[in-house]
């Protein structure tokens, strides 16, 4: 359990992104009503932490005993490193969720909807749990904060490095390098 660091002494679960995004604004406000009270007669009871710059006076009124929002941070880092479950629990999502790889490339088990895991496309790797209902989100939380998918942020991390890192995503643009393409001059003149 996560215990050091910018998380008081309960088990964390962390949301992260910027806080005046509707996407975010709607998935911590779900999170915060639907899916937090389900887990509250956990003990120690899990803390909800929203890290993100520029908070909606909606995302404000979320804070409370068992809700922290930080607003603006230097570094997210710290926050994900402590905790013991990220959330992603997006209604609304396009494209590559980088608060989930920025969880996975650190070792976290993520608990994602099919919407934000879907610009992603791990799900069959492993690398992450995939929740579109209360109940199921609750229910891979409360699996996670006891311990159930140990392995999941060791696969998530690899599954980062692997497909998402940048020897991987540059090795293409090396390969055009080594053949001798030259890249289309579009500067303006």
């Amino acid at each position: 359990m996560a215990s050091a660091g910018p998380i008081q002494d309960r088990p964390a679960i962390v949301f992260t992104g910027d806080m005046s995004y509707w996407p975010n604004i709607e998935a911590v406000a779900w999170f915060a009503r639907e899916v937090l009270p389900m887990l509250a007669r956990r003990n120690p009871r899990p803390i909800f932490v929203i890290v993100g710059a520029r908070p909606a006076v909606s995302v404000l009124a979320l804070a409370g005993t068992d809700v922290l929002v930080t607003g603006r941070v230097d570094d997210v880092r710290p926050y994900l490193a402590h905790a013991d479950a990220v959330v992603a629990p997006l209604l609304l999502a396009r494209g590559v969720q980088n608060k989930v790889l920025e969880a996975m490339a650190m070792g976290r088990p993520v608990i994602a909807t099919s919407a934000a895991e879907e610009g992603l496309d791990v799900r069959g790797d492993g690398a992450m749990l995939i929740a579109d209902g209360r109940e199921e989100f609750a229910r891979h939380v409360d699996e996670t904060l006891d311990g159930h998918h140990g392995d999941i942020g060791q696969i998530a991390r690899r599954v980062a490095e692997t497909r998402f890192g940048w020897a991987k995503k540059l090795s293409r643009l090396d390969e055009l390098f080594d053949a001798g393409v030259r890249l289309p001059d579009n500067r303006v003149r």
